[in-house]
């Protein structure tokens, strides 16, 4: 049975299996190039089996691992992930520091497979609001991956899509530019030269982007899972990509304009 919500396939046209579904996805054109994920549901993923909070986190970051050795394999090119968001420094102290923690040991602890694996690493957000540890550790794995090909991992962390694009418009009033259209304001965001996400997946059944890549999901399909993020298996991945090459992607056109 699907996890995703929302999912208009009357009849499902790929095989129940992971192997034989990520088969059926490479047998395919048109696969996403880029994948953004909101992480949703640690917490309570914790909370229903009597854990701590950070128990959720923890077990999150081994989904995270999953899903980046598995893009590249599938023709992934880019993965973002809503990795911490501006407004989340109002939660617990407690659990601010133990997030803070957890980035800097998960960086420490991944970057030689990541350099391995030829993943190279990018973060977008307000990197000068993190603690000296996590901020110097994401620098150094910054410069260590830049030069690797195979898969770019995006990061938003203290990140805001709102803030996002008022930062872009004032670098853009300050390098006194007289014209602007989509494409170069694009130039301005964080995400500038990345393709901009062509699917998007939520999990824990949550319907909202949460300040999240505002500009850059105008077109992107949006998939909303009903598992928690460290329930989300390779699985629920291959199927939300598989509903995506079964989705028509109009832009704008009728469908008889898409098929000619």
């Amino acid at each position: 049975m699907t996890s995703f919500r929302g999912n208009i396939l009357q009849k499902k046209p790929y095989p129940d299996d992971e192997t034989g579904l990520k088969d059926y996805i490479l047998s395919l054109r048109g696969k996403p190039e880029h994948i953004a994920f909101i992480m949703d549901g640690n917490g309570r993923w914790a909370h229903q089996r009597a854990l701590p909070r950070i128990a959720g986190h923890h077990q999150g970051v081994k989904t995270v691992r999953r899903m980046v050795e598995a893009g590249p394999e599938i023709g992934v090119k880019v993965m973002t992930f809503y990795t911490f968001s501006a407004e989340n420094w109002k939660r617990p102290k407690q659990e601010v520091s133990a997030l803070m923690e957890l980035l800097l040991n998960s960086i420490n602890q991944e970057l030689e497979d990541l350099k391995r694996n030829e993943v190279s690493l990018r973060v977008i957000g307000n990197l000068d609001a993190l603690p000296q540890g996590p901020r110097e550790a994401l620098k150094k794995a910054i410069i260590e991956t830049a030069d690797n090909k195979r898969l770019v991992l995006v990061l938003a962390i203290s990140y805001s899509g709102r803030s996002d694009i008022v930062n872009a418009v004032n670098n853009i009033i300050a390098s006194k530019v007289n014209k602007i259209d989509e494409e170069s304001f694009a130039a301005y965001l964080s995400t500038a030269g990345l393709p901009h996400p062509d699917l998007l997946i939520r999990t824990s059944g949550e319907y909202r982007l949460s300040n999240f890549l505002l500009y850059e999901v105008a077109y992107s399909e949006i998939l909303v899972s009903k598992k928690f993020w460290p329930d989300f298996s390779l699985y629920d991945l291959y199927e939300a990509v598989a509903i995506y090459l079964n989705r028509e992607r109009r832009f704008g056109l009728t469908s008889e304009q898409v098929s000619k």
